[in-house]
């Protein structure tokens, strides 16, 4: 497969117009099109949905499933690039669930862009069960996140302990001196967002899980962005509060006198990694360490 090709596909399914894609590439609509027919052709198969009048692309269930493959292609290419331009260099591409990756882990990364510039990263956004697949397949070689797996070859540590905190508006009710109790709060004031099986186990003791009268979301900056009532609240981790605060807002974040447990974050490599990546991950281990250690270190509780 030619790459021009894969590149097309990918700033079509990128853009969903041909149009825009050319306007992304610099090129003609009809480069366009032809790259992509070339890659079906190949392939044997459609990866585009045709149709005249049809504002946007869709893609075809074989071109869905194409487009993993094709953005793997697409980052083993830019990294022989990287490597021919600049000769050997040390590399660690590294997958990471959303919330970690925007909330948790950045310090990790501009650490490890300053303090070791020679390293190549390549930083993915996976949900979980794809970070623990792409670690067992050699695809990436290390992952975080939230939930633990039992997965052949694959190793995983906590990394990181991220303590849950209530959050309100900032308000004078709101205000008030010491930890407040899970009984002083209205479940149906609450913007609820699932934290994973240990927190909903806790979170079903207080509340009851079936109030039709709980707002349920299934993204944290939505919890701020609907967040205006006095009354209402919502339990949070903590590295996730101090983002909006630094970000601006009035927020009132207290602690809990009967609080749930904090949230895990877990690092995956696999079992037999590859020398040639051992020392990456040595780095990356010793920066772990100092960002994410003491009190938040795996060290401070067990394994099930």
């Amino acid at each position: 497969m030619e790459y021009s090709d894969i590149e097309a596909f990918l700033a079509i399914v990128q853009t969903r117009s041909l149009t825009k894609a050319a306007e992304l590439l610099h090129l003609s609509q009809s480069t366009v099109s032809y790259r992509l027919k070339m890659l079906e052709r190949e392939l044997g198969a459609t990866l585009v949905e045709r149709g005249k009048g049809v504002p946007v692309i869709a893609l075809t269930p074989f071109g869905e499933s194409f487009v993993g493959l094709a953005e793997r292609w697409n980052n083993l290419k830019r990294e022989v690039d990287i490597l021919q331009s600049g000769g050997p260099r040390a590399s660690l591409a590294i997958g990471a669930a959303d919330s970690l990756n925007v909330y948790v882990l950045p310090a990790l990364y501009r650490t490890m862009s300053v303090q070791s510039p020679e390293l190549f990263l390549t930083i993915r956004t996976q949900h979980t069960m794809e970070s623990y697949e792409s670690v067992e397949r050699r695809e990436v070689d290390v992952a975080f996140v939230k939930l633990e797996r039992a997965v052949p070859n694959v190793l995983v540590e906590p990394f990181h302990l991220d303590e849950m905190v209530l959050v309100r508006p900032e308000h004078a009710d709101n205000r008030r001196a010491g930890p407040v109790s899970p009984a002083e709060l209205d479940g149906r004031q609450e913007l609820y967002l699932n934290w994973g099986p240990s927190y909903e186990l806790w979170h079903d003791r207080w509340w009851d899980p079936y109030d039709p009268s709980r707002i349920r979301l299934d993204a944290a900056a939505l919890i701020f962005a609907l967040m205006r009532d006095p009354r209402q609240w919502a339990i949070v981790p903590r590295s996730i509060v101090d983002s909006f605060v630094k970000a601006g807002g009035a927020w009132l974040v207290q602690r809990l006198s009967e609080p749930p447990p904090p949230r895990a974050g877990y690092k995956l490599t696999h079992r037999y990694p590859k020398p040639v990546k051992q020392a990456a991950l040595d780095l990356l281990d010793r920066y772990v360490g100092l960002l994410y250690g003491g009190e938040n270190s795996g060290e401070s509780f067990h394994n099930p």
